[in-house]
């Protein structure tokens, strides 16, 4: 595939797309957690495990396909990843209790596992450090996106069709990003790795990242910047509806307002520290948060105030999404970017599904506002953490060379 001018934009909306409908099946979820319960009779508590289910088989399958990104190339993972998603999003439609609900998120996971830091370390390959912030900051607003269209069509089609509709929808979304990625983005000339895979190699790869500190500061903040988000924004939608009265339709408008915030914000937020650096944005984010978490209960005595409180989190969150993975992918070198994308991914969705396991009973026993301090507690630790131990890689003129590309 020869490299014009276009190819990086077909690049950058490729992979938009992906980041879309994935985001969107997953966030789709919390919002119509109430919508599941009732149709298939599940108690509340029990309800955080669809979210928990998926997050694991994330992590066990991001750690399995990581080095094997490193072997043949973002593209096919990217492939391999789109096309499995679409067959598991289509599958939702066969539920016919919770368990069957389980495995099929389960199975969604799977290619979710596969899926997971691909796109951000195609960009690691394709895009020069300088230019990684305005890059991921595009591709990242698929997911404010998603918030915008996608929560608020899901929701509309929960309500009126039954929860398994929307992830068929999503599933046609996910052929056509499949087709996209075939024709559409090539693969980076970049080193990869040449020696054979085997499940020591593999082990090694892990092991060796592990021994750098700078790697397991960085693992720790995904950790936990995972986990405040879960245990804040899964029972958010349910709070709503039990303490405002709040219907489906409402929830989605809320979250589609936020999308909005959130799709201005993370492009400009990426460019930014393409100029004045990462930390300092990660930080304020992560301190705004902290603070925004801690006090949700009490900001919003109105549903009218979900409507403000919950863009400023959004924006927030833009600010440090991008951010930090141009900084993380700039850790190491191409032949194990793949490696180390997957393993803060991994460690992500560990924290994710901490979070969905924990959240329920903290809901069920002392209110949402437990759930919110226990949230801003996890995500102010992040901003020390970042402060504190995590190094800035340099940032050099900023240029955009052709890159080259394989046929």
């Amino acid at each position: 595939m020869k490299y014009n001018s276009t190819t990086p934009y077909f690049i950058l909306f490729s992979l938009w797309l992906l980041v879309f409908s994935a985001s969107s099946q997953i966030m789709i979820i919390a919002p119509i957690l109430p919508e599941i319960g009732k149709a298939l009779d599940t108690p509340v508590e029990l309800l955080g495990n669809l979210i928990t289910v998926y997050a694991v088989m994330v992590g066990v399958f991001a750690i399995i396909m990581g080095p094997f990104s490193d072997k043949i190339g973002r593209r096919k993972i990217l492939l391999i990843g789109s096309g499995g998603m679409a067959l598991f999003l289509y599958c939702h439609t066969l539920v016919v209790d919770f368990n069957s609900f389980l495995v099929i998120r389960a199975m969604a996971g799977m290619a979710g596992g596969v899926l997971s830091g691909a796109a951000v370390a195609y960009v690691g390959d394709y895009f020069p450090y300088e230019k990684r912030g305005w890059a991921n900051g595009w591709i990242m607003s698929g997911i404010a996106v998603g918030q915008i269209l996608g929560i608020p069509l899901g929701t509309f089609l929960a309500d009126n069709f039954g929860f398994e509709s929307p992830f068929l929808v999503f599933g046609i979304v996910m052929s056509l990003t499949f087709l996209l990625i075939y024709f559409k983005v090539p693969q980076p000339d970049v080193e990869l790795h040449t020696d054979k895979l085997t499940v020591l190699s593999t082990l090694n790869k892990y092991l060796n990242l592990l021994k750098r500190k700078d790697v397991c500061y960085v693992a720790l903040c995904y950790l936990l910047m995972f986990l405040s988000l879960s245990v804040f924004i899964i029972y958010f939608p349910t709070w709503l509806e039990d303490y405002f009265d709040s219907s489906l339709t409402t929830i989605g408008y809320i979250f589609a307002v936020g999308g909005i915030a959130n799709v201005i914000a993370g492009p400009s937020s990426g460019k930014i520290s393409d100029r004045i650096g990462r930390k300092n944005m990660i930080i304020a984010s992560c301190l705004g948060l902290s603070v925004l978490m801690a006090g949700t209960t009490f900001f919003i005595t109105d549903l009218y105030f979900a409507f403000i409180l919950f863009p400023v989190a959004m924006i927030l969150i833009a600010m440090r999404i991008s951010p930090f993975q141009a900084l993380s992918s700039e850790l190491v070198k191409s032949n194990n970017r793949g490696t180390m994308m997957s393993l803060l991914v991994a460690i992500g969705q560990i924290g994710y599904g901490l979070g969905g396991t924990v959240a329920g009973p903290l809901y069920s026993l002392q209110g949402y506002a437990s759930n919110t301090y226990f949230g801003a507690f996890a995500i102010f630790i992040t901003a020390f953490v970042v402060w504190k131990f995590v190094p800035e890689p340099e940032l050099r003129k900023p240029t955009m060379p052709e890159p080259s590309i394989i046929e």
